[in-house]
């Protein structure tokens, strides 16, 4: 799962910085980022934040997003706020076939650049958080989905997202061992080579095997982890830069990372 980010105002416009030009940037700064949450140090999913995302209508331009997916066919405000808890993540194996992902699956995808994200290990009925993040510090690039949701009652609209997700990989599995799962899962990480290839639009319901090729558990031997301080209770810092940084628990063992 990924409910725990970090996304810092330098990840979010990487992509932007490298395919535009410096004018974009300052455009972007000026006129999106106001609108955000931006920076997040740490943001639970179900806050809602906003952030950037890149879509296919704009591919080195960002947009304004929400995470949690609102479909087309929510039919109010009330049935907004019932619903987006549950898109927060959108699992690979169903993308194609639930209602709320199914026509953003097809048509609508998006890359969501961020610093790393956080998942709690178990430990003697103890949870631990752990930042997770590339090895060589630079952004991960999730596959997404997006939709924009037009609110009936005032024609508004709300432009909203998920992060895709897949089956863990060896790291993953040993921090996100979490008994009452089925399984450990892990947000689906793009390679920096193939990331413009989640954009690209398939119409021939044969394509979406192209898409599904894509989603692939992170290498292991490509990200680092380390535990970090409490994301949730009394002694839960908030959305601060400390929050991220490295916290030693002495009574957990030490996490292999092979």
């Amino acid at each position: 799962m990924c409910y725990d980010v970090k996304i810092s105002l330098e990840s979010q416009l990487k992509r932007a910085a490298r395919r535009g030009d410096a004018s974009a940037v300052d455009e972007i700064m000026e006129k999106l980022i106001p609108l955000t949450d931006l920076p997040l140090f740490h943001a639970s999913g179900f806050t809602h934040p906003e952030v950037l995302i890149y879509t296919d209508r704009s591919p080195d331009y960002p947009e304004v997003a929400t995470w949690g997916l609102v479909p087309h066919w929510v039919n109010d405000a009330e049935q907004l706020k019932k619903t987006w808890n549950t898109t927060l993540n959108a699992r690979e194996e169903t993308i194609f076939k639930k209602p709320s992902f199914r026509e953003s699956a097809k048509n609508s995808r998006c890359l969501i650049y961020a610093d790393g994200f956080y998942e709690h290990r178990h430990f003697n009925k103890k949870t631990y958080p752990y930042f997770i993040f590339r090895k060589d510090k630079e952004p991960m690039i999730f596959a997404g989905l997006y939709s924009e949701w037009t609110n009936p009652e005032h024609g508004g609209k709300l432009n909203t997202f998920s992060i895709v997700t897949t089956t863990a990989n060896t790291i993953l599995s040993k921090i996100h061992n979490n008994p009452k799962l089925k399984e450990p899962r892990m947000p689906v990480i793009l390679p920096d080579a193939l990331a413009d290839k989640w954009l690209i639009g398939y119409d021939d319901p044969l394509d979406k095997s192209t898409l599904e090729d894509l989603i692939k558990a992170y290498p292991n031997d490509a990200l680092d982890a380390y535990t970090v301080a409490k994301l949730r209770g009394k002694d839960y810092m908030g959305n601060t830069e400390a929050i991220s940084e490295p916290l030693h628990y002495e009574e957990l063992p030490t996490l292999d990372m092979d």
